[in-house]
């Protein structure tokens, strides 16, 4: 009498008035996927949104719903996609070989959904499904089409779905309306095949959330079922943009042809001390040659274009620009001139999430502080003397496009600039960035999910990363961590004993980076590195990238001798990379042979939202993995400027993930795959993950100038 005196109020309220509330939100459901409570709608997670849920609906192996628990994490990977995982299990912590296998579920499962282009938008959506993807044991699989169409303050939703779930749930035709009462709530009703569910779902806007994300709560107050233990069941969910960086945030901006100014001096050389074979950035070796110009000894030049120089405003120009770009925090920083150009090398250190970001705000200081007209500018960035992106353009150009938005006309290539003869300097490479300690700080973790012995359990500890630049190329890292928390079954004696983090120091590197002719880098690393056991390591990567930065192909081979014994273990990986910049994806393919003896390869695909990415994963080595991961940084986007005691930042890239074993019965797979080596590789240093590319800056141009506004 309840459960009909409940149902019989909701029908009153869905015939109230219709009021306020200007579209229908899409929530997630108790089954992981967007829609009500059993049922899914035709809508899809806008791309780059991530959602966190859980609730207490839980379908176990008695065939009935229970108490229990699910958690739930979707995303939106691209326009028209979303992808969840959901851990499903009656208990937290018991231990199925105590309590007894069949007894209780504790399943990991994925999901996707794809709602179908092209069709218009006054019709209606439509979307396909499938729940429980892969695996040896498939409790929840099910496969669904579904179409959803929203008239005022409702949306109705019908589809037809095939499930083997016993007593016909999902199998068969379902439907369900939503009515939007207010913005921040609102009414469901359901058919699920075999029984009519409905609830309310209450929703603290983002608004109120200091613009972070929504969160929603949810209740199943009325089912007809008659299998369920309970009336009422809950659920809580936080939704949330994972970049406020993504590329859709910005209008697009495409870059003009840039026609480069006519000289007839030839190009500068320099004394590569019989190291031509080695690329160094110009414009430091330039700027410390004795017979340099600069702007203290340019006016007793007797030279005609000398003269000019030493009486044109650019004088006081460049001097301002470069004690800007220093005030930015930026390292080595060189500014000279010429007659017709203005030229920066500057090393970046504060906006470690992006080198976009860097650019953006140097170019930005260049159209500030030059205001001679005809002026062109020609920029370096490089690490540690190494030159990474030249960048060539038109001041009075690009000060329209900061201003009114106007396309600029930009030349980028991956490399050392061109710098011709008559250069005036403004003194000296100032800001060093050599003998000055980086210290980075992140969690660490060692996790495992949904097993037989708990829903998660996990080592939990803080990393300290310490870099120290030292030369050309070249530097010193040393690797900390400490346990902050375990779970028993990482504990001495317990299961997981031998996989919890290792304590003390865990490498100590000396690594030297070489840029090489034609697109080609090189790197060694030499010392200490820790993994379960003592080992002496070196690891060495030679990569290629190509002109536009689109593709990349590295091989890696690394030798590690135990240092307490007669034996030694070795990888040789080799990668292809390719950056799709239009889409913000990059895809990855890796085949070798690993550190504990498995070969074979590995496919990944990175969805990139800003400085964020979602990984799709596949492994084939002793085992065949799939699996899901996230990377998002752990660090302001300007970090502190570099002091002569060093700095303090936060990782820049974190990544945690998932898989699941597929194909046969799902058992714990530990270090499949695994090519150990330290934070500091060409991928992450030279071409940040394929982020630092000549097609990747023309990609993200708008970016650029809202980094200037954002920090001039």
């Amino acid at each position: 009498m309840l459960k009909l005196n409940v149902f019989v109020g909701s029908a009153v309220i869905l015939s109230a008035p219709v009021v306020c509330a200007d579209e229908v939100e899409a929530q997630q459901s108790f089954s992981g996927f967007t829609g009500l409570y059993n049922t899914p709608n035709a809508v899809v997670l806008d791309k780059g949104e991530v959602s966190f849920g859980y609730n207490n609906k839980l379908f176990d192996l008695s065939k009935s719903y229970v108490d229990g628990h699910n958690f739930i994490v979707s995303a939106g990977l691209f326009d028209g996609l979303e992808v969840s995982g959901m851990i499903a299990s009656n208990t937290m912590h018991d231990n199925f070989f105590r309590v007894g296998f069949g007894k209780q579920v504790r399943d990991l499962s994925f999901n996707a959904k794809y709602q179908i282009p092209y069709i218009p938008e006054d019709w209606f959506d439509f979307a396909i499904g499938v729940k429980d993807i892969g695996g040896d044991v498939n409790l929840y699989e099910t496969y669904y089409a579904v179409a959803s169409k929203e008239l005022w303050n409702f949306r109705f939703s019908a589809g037809v779905a095939k499930s083997d779930r016993p007593y016909g749930i999902m199998d068969g035709v379902f439907g369900g309306v939503e009515y939007q009462v207010f913005d921040w709530f609102s009414l469901q009703a359901e058919h699920d095949v075999e029984a009519f569910n409905a609830g309310a779902k209450v929703t603290i806007p983002k608004k109120w959330l200091y613009d972070i994300g929504e969160l929603t709560f949810t209740s199943r107050f009325y089912s007809n079922t008659d299998y369920s233990e309970e009336d009422t069941y809950w659920g809580v969910n936080f939704s949330m943009p994972l970049s406020s960086e993504d590329k859709q945030n910005y209008k697009k901006v495409e870059a003009a042809p840039y026609v480069a100014p006519v000289s007839t001096q030839s190009i500068a050389k320099i004394d590569d001390h019989g190291l031509g074979f080695i690329q160094t950035a110009m414009a430091p070796e330039l700027a410390e040659q004795p017979k340099a110009l600069t702007v203290v000894n340019v006016k007793q030049a007797p030279t005609q274009n000398t003269q000019k120089l030493a009486t044109s405003s650019l004088n006081s120009q460049v001097i301002e620009l470069k004690e800007a770009l220093i005030n930015d925090g930026f390292e080595n920083v060189v500014v000279g001139y010429n007659l017709n150009t203005v030229f920066v090398n500057f090393e970046n250190s504060v906006f470690n999430r992006n080198d976009i970001d860097a650019i953006g705000v140097v170019l930005g200081r260049i159209a500030e502080s030059v205001t001679n007209e005809s002026t062109h500018f020609n920029v370096q960035l490089s690490k540690t003397d190494i030159p990474l992106i030249a960048i060539q353009g038109k001041v009075d150009n690009y000060r329209l496009f900061i201003e009114k938005g106007v396309s600029p006309d930009l030349n980028v290539q991956q490399g050392k600039a061109s710098i011709p003869e008559g250069v005036v300097w403004a003194g000296k490479a100032e800001a060093s960035p050599y003998f000055k300690p980086r210290l980075t700080l992140s969690p660490a973790t060692s996790t495992t999910y949904a097993t037989d012995l708990g829903v998660l359990d996990y080592s939990l500890g803080l990393r300290a990363e310490l870099d120290v630049p030292l030369w050309q190329g070249g530097g010193i890292k040393v690797t900390g961590q400490t346990i902050i928390d375990e779970s028993s079954d990482f504990e001495d004696n317990g299961v997981f004993n031998n996989y919890s983090l290792d304590e003390g120091i865990v490498d100590a590197m000396l690594h030297q980076t070489f840029a090489l002719p034609f697109g080609f880098y090189n790197q060694t690393q030499i010392g200490f590195f820790k993994s379960y056991f003592d080992y002496k390591a070196i690891i060495n990567e030679t990569a290629w990238v190509s002109p536009e930065g689109r593709h990349i192909v590295s091989a890696k081979v690394a030798y590690f001798d135990y240092a307490d014994y007669r034996a030694s273990r070795e990888y040789e990986t080799l990668t292809y990379q390719y950056n799709w910049v239009e889409r913000d994806i990059t895809l990855h393919a890796t085949a070798g042979s690993y550190f504990y003896g498995d070969s074979g390869y590995q496919l990944e695909s990175r969805f990139w939202f800003g400085d964020s990415y979602i990984a799709v994963f596949y492994e084939n080595t002793d085992a065949q993995k799939a699996g899901v991961a996230i990377n998002i940084p752990l660090t302001p986007r300007k970090d502190m400027k570099v002091t002569p005691f060093g700095q303090l930042k936060g990782r820049d890239n974190w990544r945690i993930g998932l898989s699941t074993q597929i194909g046969e019965r799902n058992v714990l797979v530990f270090n499949q795959a695994y090519a150990p080596s330290s934070q500091i590789t060409l991928d992450k240093t030279m071409y940040k993950r394929g982020r630092l590319t000549s097609s990747y800056i023309y990609s993200n141009l708008a970016r650029m100038k809202e980094a200037y506004e954002s920090y001039k």
